[in-house]
């Protein structure tokens, strides 16, 4: 039986690139936000909900989801947040579900990175362990503007819908600490890649 991991954290704290590291390993990672991409892409399950409860004014002429206007439409309101979460996270519950059973119970275990673990208890039941991933707020906010070009003021009013650090730690099981030093990082990952290797011995 696979004994699967939940990693989580803020934006810009560094979930994928954890995620990466214990991939390079050989260890099954799944990603919430990898299914949601697919969901929203075009002919992806979910956009005929969206189109008729968020509006077809998000859509391109081709046909496909605005994902700036979107993002700009969630944000104007957190009641569009609601109905875009109420939409989106069933579909990605139940793909994260069959993936989960498509993976060989032999493997020890696996990882599935959800970036609303905290926000979310029903995604809790997916795994059976939590894993945070913390940076400091310098850092994330570096990042995410490197990485997505966002402003300053847009990545703290995401940071602002995100759970806080004390919510995330009351959930956790295990922290990793990425501040930007990739040996210490390699180092953690290795330690808990041990610690999750003896949780449940595989069987043939």
């Amino acid at each position: 039986m696979t004994y699967w991991i939940g990693l989580s954290g803020s934006i810009g704290s560094g979930k994928s690139t954890v995620a990466t590291c214990f991939a390079n390993l050989g260890v099954p990672t799944l990603s919430a936000d990898e299914i949601s991409h697919i969901l929203t892409a075009p002919g992806g399950e979910a956009l005929p909900q969206i189109r008729a409860h968020c509006g077809q004014e998000l859509f391109s002429a081709d046909g496909s989801l605005d994902r700036e206007l979107l993002r700009n439409w969630v944000f104007a309101d957190s009641k569009n947040r609601t109905i875009l979460e109420t939409i989106l996270h069933p579909l990605i519950w139940q793909e994260l579900h069959q993936a989960k059973q498509k993976i060989d119970n032999t493997v020890p275990y696996g990882i599935i990175e959800i970036p609303l673990l905290a926000e979310k208890p029903e995604f809790q039941k997916l795994v059976q362990r939590i894993l945070i991933v913390e940076a400091p707020l310098t850092c994330r906010l570096k990042r995410v503007q490197q990485r997505s070009g966002l402003t300053e003021k847009l990545t703290r009013a995401i940071m602002a819908q995100q759970a806080d650090d004390i919510n995330r730690k009351s959930i956790a099981d295990d922290i990793i600490n990425n501040d930007g030093n990739w040996e210490h990082l390699h180092q953690q990952v290795m330690h808990l890649h041990s610690i999750y290797n003896a949780l449940t011995p595989a069987k043939s």
